[in-house]
């Protein structure tokens, strides 16, 4: 090394002959007050002194921070050889799976068709807007928006019918997702899409059907293909961020979207009487089903928070500072 020293710029070099073989690579770290040099002996066990020479060299010191007598080297390979066996035994008691391979291809050929119907849907939806609003201002826009159901709802249909296989992956340990807002995400969509707009005509040419839409096909973009990759171990930090970042205006917009559509369908529902309830009793009490979708919109934004709240966490985890481990 070149350095300044008392007689200034001068070309320092040591030569060690170790007592025993050692790794012929060693490794170097430069730090602003020292050069640390690491020299791994090639098998690990006791020496009696560093160098062949009895005597030790005057300018080598020894760094007693680090320093281990006999039986504390000694003792140190036992804790690493126990280690090592104690690893060995822990894999060896996990029983491997079989279907491991073809777990891992479904859930790959899952994420992948639900990937490619919501960019299918959310293409056709912009294509269509940004081609129907080309026009006289706010009225073509606003005519984007009507047949927006007739021509997505067959693929929102397969898409969202399909999703039902996450609750069944969450129950059987497929996937460690959580069981609850699995559930309340599929099921409020599908309530909204089977339920709320297709039982009614009336509902299917309003403008709010292409936000519920397009809000549920942009937050899938970014988790459909984020999940395909983590099932063959690839992490891609921006899909990572847009992950669990692109839900925190998202979600409440389509949350916000589906209580705008409920409350637009209570008066058709109470005019057409459409799915209520009437009991045979005395008193002829009916319970109207926009009854029930006052409820289901309590429902509805309970639903969103524990979802946000179980995002919130996951973020925290996936994007928060990592924790130094304490040696």
């Amino acid at each position: 090394a070149q350095g300044h020293g008392a007689k200034g710029d001068n070309i320092y070099e040591f030569q060690i002959e170790f007592l025993e073989p050692v790794e012929p690579k060693p490794v170097c770290r430069v730090t602003q007050r020292q050069l640390n040099i690491t020299v791994q002996k090639k098998e690990s066990n006791w020496w009696e002194r560093l160098t062949k020479q009895e005597k030790r060299p005057l300018f080598l010191a020894p760094d007693f921070d680090r320093w281990l007598d006999e039986s504390d080297a000694e003792m140190e390979l036992k804790v690493k050889e126990e280690e090592k066996i104690n690893k060995m035994k822990i894999e060896s008691r996990v029983p491997k799976d079989p279907f491991r391979h073809l777990k891992k291809g479904y859930l790959i050929m899952y994420n992948l068709v639900q990937f490619l119907g919501f960019s299918w849907i959310f293409v056709n939806m912009t294509v269509r807007l940004f081609i129907l609003g080309k026009g006289n201002g706010f009225l073509c826009l606003t005519d984007s928006f009507y047949d927006t159901f007739h021509t997505i709802a067959d693929m929102m249909y397969f898409c969202q019918t399909l999703a039902l296989m996450e609750i069944m992956n969450s129950l059987i340990g497929l996937v460690r997702s959580p069981l609850i807002p699995t559930v309340a995400q599929i099921f409020g969509r599908n309530f909204i899409l089977f339920v709320v707009l297709g039982s009614l005509e009336e509902m299917q040419n309003k403008p709010v059907v292409f936000f519920i839409f397009y809000f549920w096909s942009i937050i899938e973009l970014f988790r459909y293909p984020y999940y395909m990759l983590a099932c063959v171990g690839i992490e891609w930090k921006p899909l990572t961020w847009l992950r669990y970042t692109a839900w925190i205006p998202l979600y409440p917009l389509g949350g916000l979207a589906e209580a705008v559509c409920v409350v637009q369908s209570m008066p058709i529902f109470s005019e057409t009487g459409k799915f209520s309830l009437g009991l045979p009793n005395p008193l002829n009490v009916t319970i109207q089903f926009s009854f029930l979708l006052q409820i289901y919109l309590i429902a509805l934004f309970l639903g969103l928070f524990v979802n946000c709240r179980h995002l919130y966490k996951q973020r925290k985890q996936h994007l928060g500072p990592k924790k130094r481990k304490m040696k």
